[in-house]
Formats: structure tokens, sequence, C-alpha cells
């Protein structure tokens, strides 16, 4: 039997029911092979070839389809059909042992029974543009993820992490933040009329001044609003002229992977990576009670807006037929996908056009049904005619002021009788159709209303928005948008307010640090032609290796500045080899380390000469006072010989008490680091006698064993195994 080899078991379920068992279907569960998560894997003194590792936590899976592989007749690669899923198929052959060239790739648009089998009647050779394209993109996130989070942990804090397409999106949410912070509102006043004919035939309708002296006036404070009020009310109204026409609106193209998450969140208050997630699973397929798995959409990570002839024709004849001819445009809508998509798939649309939002409603739980209406009916009103509106502006003078009018109606519904665009902002007034005044009309003014205003600050990114910045700046790929914001809240270096996006302050240290030492990494259109030059791997113009040679070399010298930066050589000599010591700026404030780095590693505090009046408990060297992460500390000088520690401000817990019972030495009273109080010889190393309880100096008569003082006074033996003890209450001859 065949071998097909897909992603993720959902999707392997729904395909196995769709051949009804003629194959057998496995999963891979994603990469089964990547770069080590603890290293970086790439050789950059060996043409930056990465390491590839079976990645952690697959052996099972690897085994499971090796062994499948070795039984099977044919083995098909079906992973998704974009450069990760290529990749994906690579992994896959070369971990099994398939033939490199071996015609074993397949691929496929939709989940359809129809899309699978023409797929397995075309079995391809792995693509080597798609994959070098994608080693590339990976190879260059992990030098840049790799190399600036330690930088960013060191400087800044903990937990930090940046990346090639991610820290230039947090740079676009932090300036936006900072043009809300520096704007200035500036006053501003609108004056409305309302206005009718003489003879009152008609309703009354609103006009805008927008005029003065023939040229568009903006009155900017209330005494020029007083002077336009007064000169209206003491002219009169009459109509300059009239415009009428027919305008139309063309129907919106089927969704891409950013429009989709752009609507989804306008109109459903989805979040991009959970509109991801929803379309995601209509992709693969879900559960339907006594159907099995079926899939609903095509693929979902995608910026083309193309769509087969046979999908097309099929979207045709269900507006014939639900509609009527006059929503059938006389021939099909093309749409031109965005400059610099990779195109190599379809829009996103529903497989099946009788699946209608009403036939599985029950089917679906509200979320995907949700996202499944969404797609469903931007694809249908995609192949349906223009909406038509009645249109019709007026400009009515007043002395030497001029105002405007304007509505429409609409004439024909066209596609809007499936899709209604998210409104955003306010909704603009007097869409209604204006009464049929005449050039010439004089009017009486009902009422006149001026009304203060000011500019308002550029809003805040939400999900949809910031998607729209990447795509318009070609920041990234249409699989990376979700991913980017689901880091940058996970990370906290976004907070919510509502629907809206605001950096926290550690965002802004982040992007001003990479600012400062990178330019070129958090420059959009620099990132933006990284994008190009991926792509034109993918066209097998371009070696990826000279991609990678062409950044690192440059990145790499950026990064040893960032690193030293600020760095002072001081007469300081390190205690370890006599270097000089160099001061340097970290998160704790400053320190000193060693100039002989990497020979030497040496790193000591910039306060450290302030020597504390505690003894080390182990060696005996006056313990020296440190600063940490969570404030000072008492640490021994001869780390990292001796690495023992103290809190700060124990001294008095380090007082002599007790009497060694081996030397006759006093002991001191100690703490761990847990907290839990100990007692040691004072003579350590020579005798490293401890204890939890105070010794008496005294040794058991029963076993040789020390005599330790307990919390309530008495004496006892310290083994544990002897019992001897000797009450406070009675005198010693009593006790046995």
């Amino acid at each position: 039997m065949d071998l097909i080899i897909v992603e993720s078991p959902s999707k392997a379920k729904t395909i196995s029911r769709y051949l009804k068992g003629e194959y057998q279907v496995d999963a891979s569960g994603g990469h089964i092979r990547d770069l080590p998560q603890k290293q970086l894997g790439v050789a950059t003194d060996k043409n930056y070839e990465p390491r590839y590792v079976n990645s952690p936590g697959k052996e099972a899976i690897i085994k499971r389809l090796s062994d499948e592989a070795a039984h099977a007749d044919r083995v098909y690669l079906a992973t998704d059909p974009d450069r990760e899923g290529e990749a994906i198929s690579w992994h896959l052959q070369t971990v099994l042992g398939l033939p490199k060239d071996g015609r074993n790739r397949i691929e496929f648009n939709e989940i359809s029974p129809k899309a699978v089998r023409h797929a397995l009647e075309a079995p391809r050779t792995i693509d080597y543009n798609l994959v070098d394209a994608q080693q590339a993109r990976r190879v260059l996130d992990r030098l840049v993820g790799y190399k600036l989070s330690p930088l960013l942990n060191d400087k800044i804090g903990n937990g930090l992490s940046a990346g090639r397409v991610q820290s230039v999106a947090l740079r676009l949410v932090v300036e936006r933040e900072r043009e809300i912070q520096a704007f200035k509102p500036e006053e501003y006043w609108t004056i409305t009329a309302e206005l009718q004919d003489k003879e009152k035939k008609f309703s009354p309708f609103k006009a805008t001044l927008e005029k003065y002296k023939g040229k568009k006036c903006k009155i900017g404070s209330k005494e020029q609003a007083d002077a336009a009020l007064a000169a209206l009310a003491a002219g009169t109204y009459e109509v300059a002229s009239v415009k009428k026409s027919v305008t139309k609106s063309h129907a919106p193209a089927p969704f891409t992977t950013s429009t989709l998450q752009q609507d989804a969140s306008n109109k459903l208050g989805m979040t991009a990576p959970e509109t991801m997630l929803m379309a995601q699973h209509l992709y693969e397929g879900i559960d339907i009670e006594g159907v099995g798995h079926v899939a609903f959409v095509t693929y979902i990570r995608t910026d083309s807006t193309r769509i087969s002839s046979d999908a097309q024709a099929a979207a045709r004849e269900h507006i014939a037929a639900t509609y009527g001819e006059e929503y059938l445009p006389a021939k099909p809508n093309v749409y031109a996908s965005k400059k610099g998509a990779q195109d190599a798939h379809e829009a996103i649309r529903p497989i099946d056009l009788s699946r209608t939002p009403e036939a599985v409603k029950k089917l679906l739980d509200k979320k995907h049904y949700n996202v499944y209406k969404l797609i469903y009916e931007r694809f249908i009103a995609s192949q349906m005619t223009e909406a038509l509106y009645d249109s019709m502006q007026a400009e009515i003078a007043n002395g030497d002021y001029t105002l405007k009018a304007s509505g429409k109606a609409l004439k024909f519904a066209g596609y809007t009788v499936v899709w209604q665009d998210a409104k955003s902002g306010e909704e603009e007034e007097g869409k209604g159709l204006l009464p049929p005044v005449k050039e010439g009309d004089a009017l009486d003014c009902k009422g006149i209303k001026p009304e203060q205003k000011f500019t308002k600050p550029p809003v805040r990114y939400t999900d949809a928005s910031l998607v729209k910045a990447m795509e318009d700046k070609g920041i990234g790929r249409p699989s990376t948008y979700a991913t980017i914001i689901s880091v940058l809240n996970k990370r906290k270096y976004v907070e919510k307010e509502g629907k809206y996006m605001k950096p926290t302050e550690v965002a802004y240290r982040i992007t001003d640090m990479l600012v400062k030492y990178f330019p070129d990494v958090m420059d959009v259109g620099f990132t933006a032609d990284m994008e190009t030059k991926l792509d034109e791997i993918e066209d097998g113009g371009k070696d990826w290796h000279s991609v990678i040679a062409a950044f690192y070399p440059p990145f790499e010298q950026q990064l040893r500045h960032a690193k030293t930066d600020g760095d002072e050589l001081t007469d300081v000599k390190c205690s370890k080899c006599g270097s000089p010591m160099v001061r340097k700026a970290g998160k704790y404030g400053t320190y000193l380390a060693c100039s002989n780095y990497p020979a030497c590693s040496n790193i000591v505090s910039e306060g450290e000469t302030e020597v504390s009046d505690t003894p080390c408990p182990k060696c005996g060297a006056m313990m020296v006072v440190k600063t940490g992460r969570y404030g000072k500390f008492l640490a021994c000088p001869n780390y990292p010989t001796c690495k023992s520690t103290l809190p700060f401000g124990e001294k008095a817990e380090a007082e002599l008490a007790g009497v060694c019972p081996v030397c006759g030495k006093p002991t001191r009273k100690l703490r761990t680091k847990t907290g839990k109080f100990y007692y040691g010889c004072t003579g350590y190393p020579a005798c490293d006698f401890r204890s939890w309880d105070e010794p008496t100096g005294e040794k058991c008569p029963k076993c040789g064993g020390a005599l330790v003082k307990t919390a309530r006074g008495n004496v006892k033996c310290a083994n544990k195994e002897c019992g001897y003890r000797v009450s406070n209450k009675k005198p010693p001859e009593q006790q046995a």
C-alpha cells in the first residue's frame, strides 16, 4: 500500500476519509528536523551551512514513519504548498532515506477528493529553490534572533527576545505611540446649515461650509466662526450648481491571509492568531458527527487573489441560481494580486459552494461558523456585479461663502446583497439622495450649527491595522503575521487597551537600543528588500548563501560595537591573570570584566572593594559585598574556588555560638541559601564540622558523637541512632 505523509493528524484524517482506505495516511506533526534548540547551528565560517538535527520529542514519530516508509510500495509527501511545506517534505525525504530525485512530492490547494486524487496523478520532485528560500529565511532568523536576544538580556533584562521581522513590527507600534504622545491637537470649526426649498415641497437637507471666495476655507478659532456665522445670517442662500451621476462600487477581491485577518478583526473582533487557528481547522478538516472529517476552505496562507476557473464557474452558477442573472457580470471578475505576491496558490475560498453558511451552522461552533461565513460570503461577493448608486452634489452660495451638500441612494444592490464593508470611524451623514433642487433655486435656512472640534492623534494599531501595515510595507509574509502579533503579546512587549496595542516600557528600550546599533535590521525598507531577495531565491535566480554572506559580516560588526560601546579600560588589574579590567554597563549597573576575554572570563562587581566583617563559613576569608538581581548579598572573594554566599545584613547571625566537639574551636551560627540555620567550625577548612543544633563541645558518653543543645535547652546526642539525651530538669546521673 502507498503511504501519504502530511503535517497535521487532522489533515491526515480528512484525506484518509476521502481516499476510502486505498492509501495509508500519516502525519509528521510539523517539522521533524530543525536547527538545534540551544546552539547557533549555523557555520558562519563555512559558507553559513546550517546543521540540522532531529527535533526533540519526535523520536517515536520518526521511527513510526520510517517503519511505514520501509514497508510502503510508494511514499508521497503531501505537506503544505508553500516554502515551509516544501522544506518539511525535504526533511522527511532526508530522514526517511527517500531518493533525492524521486517523484514523491504532491501538493494541493484544497483538501477535497478531486484535488487530492489529481495531485496523486502528478507527483514531482522536491523544488529545491523553494527549500533554499526557506533555508535562507530560517538561517537569517536564527542568526538575528540568536545573536540579538542575549544582547538584550545582558543590557536590558532577562527573558527578552528579538527577531528579524518581529522587532521591525514592534518598532511600528512604538513609533506610532510616540507620534500619539507628541501630537498637539489643533482647533477647527465646522458650520452646518439646515436648508429647505422656499415652497417647502421637499424635506430639509444639510450643507456644510466649504469655501470662502472660491478657495477652501479653514476656520481655526471661535472669532473666525462668529464672523462666518454673522456673514451667513446677513446673506441669502441660492443653489449655485447641481451635479448628478451614477457611481459604482466594485466588488472586493476574495480573501488573502492579510485581508481575512483584517476583516475578522473589524467585523468579528477576533485576534489574528485566533482567526488563523479557526481558518487552519477549516482548511485541515473538522470532525462532523455522523460524517467524519470534512475540509471547508482552501489553503489559508496566501497573498494571491487568483481563483481557479472551476471555482469561478461554480460561483457564477451559484449566483445566477440564488440571486438572478442581473447579479452576474458579463465577464468573470479577475483581480490583480498585490505587487510582490508569490501567487503560488489561490485566494482563500470555500471548497464546496453547496455547503452554505446556513447549511453548516448547526455543524460548526460559533467561531468556526463566523470565519467560514466570512470566507464564503466574501468569495461569492467577489464574483458579483457592481453596486450602483444615484449620487447628487449641490453647491449653495451665500455671498463670499460656498456650502456643499451631497447624498447618494442605492440604485442596484449588486454584490452588497451579500457583503457589506466594515465601517470604521464616524458614519458619514446625509447618505440619502438630496431633494431635486435646481441651479438658481432660493433656499430658506432653518438653522445653522457651529461646532468646535480638534484634530485627533493617529490611532493605535489593532491586529487588523498592524497586519495591513506589515503587508503594505512588505514586512514578513502571510504565514508570519499572526505569529508576530502572538509573540508581541506573549512577551508582553505590547498590552491591549480594548482592541488597541500599547507598547510596554520595555518595548521602548528594546526598540531604541536596536535602532541605535542595528539600523539596517530595524529598517522597514531593508526588511522588505530582504523579502524580495528571498523571492529571487525561490525563483532560482539567486544563491541563498550569497544573501546571508552579504548580510552577516556587517551585522556581526554592528553586534561587536553594541557589546563594547561605552566600555572603559581601567587601571584595575585582573586578580586571575593580571590583565587590565574593563568597566562595562549591564542590566544591574556597571561591572569590571577582564580584557583578556575569552582566555580569562573573570568578572567582578564595580563596588567589590567593599569588604564586610563577616568571614566566609567555608574558607574563612572575609566576604565582600556584591549586587545582583535581587539586591546586595555577601560572596566569598575566592570565587570560583569557593562559591559560598550569604544574605546581606546577616552579620549578627554569623556571630560565634557553640564549641566544636572535634577541635575545640568556636563555631558560628550561619544560614543556608534556603534560610535554614546551622553551625560551622571556625577552623574550616582544616575542620569541617557542621551541625543543625548548637554544639556544646562535649562528646556523647555512649557513642562518642557530638552533644548538642536543642531548642528547649535539653542536651542530646547528634547521632540519631544513639538516643542519648539529658533533660534540663533532671540531674545527669539520673539519665540512662
